[in-house]
């Protein structure tokens, strides 16, 4: 499959309503870890950027700043939707768009609130993403995938699959 140069809003239609992805780094010790993060980012927000707040003080950011490649993965299993998102990670240092993405949800992290000194900006810029979407009803995979068991072929037209560059 190439990858096509496509707008951003198909990606923000699939990963729009789902609060949380799994962010992956390569840890100082050369692993992979994956670790639930809220996305931060608005209507106004949803180009090629993801936003995430984290600790200062936590190993997610000691992490991507010793190895800033990372994925995102998103999932809703309720309307099989799957986004999978892969960029650099940064460290943000504007105190403008910290108080433009915060939440009370944030809060929750993050007592001291948008002038937390732990409080960090993280800008996920995505260059590849790929996603899954699948429009048929179950009762339509369920046939497709019997089908496939029976035939030894392959089910198609599960999913609408894509890989788009961003960058």
């Amino acid at each position: 499959m190439t990858a096509q140069t496509v707008d951003t809003s198909k990606l923000w239609d699939l990963i729009g309503d789902i609060r949380f992805g799994m962010l992956t780094v390569r840890g100082t010790d050369g692993r992979l870890y994956s670790r639930p993060m809220t996305t931060q980012n608005g209507e106004a927000d949803r180009g090629a950027v993801i936003w995430f707040f984290m600790a200062r003080s936590g190993q997610p950011l000691a992490d991507l700043t010793a190895s800033p490649d990372v994925n995102v993965a998103y999932a809703d299993h309720d309307s099989d939707k799957y986004v999978s998102a892969s960029g650099t990670a940064r460290l943000v240092e504007d105190p403008v768009k910290k108080q433009e993405l915060w939440s009370a949800a944030a809060k929750a992290w993050f007592p001291g609130g948008v002038e937390d000194p732990d409080l960090a900006l993280v800008a996920v810029l995505v260059a590849d993403a790929e996603y899954w979407d699948v429009k048929a009803n179950k009762a339509v995979q369920i046939f497709k995938l019997a089908k496939a068991a029976l035939t030894g072929e392959p089910p198609t037209d599960l999913a609408k699959h894509r890989r788009v560059r961003l960058r």
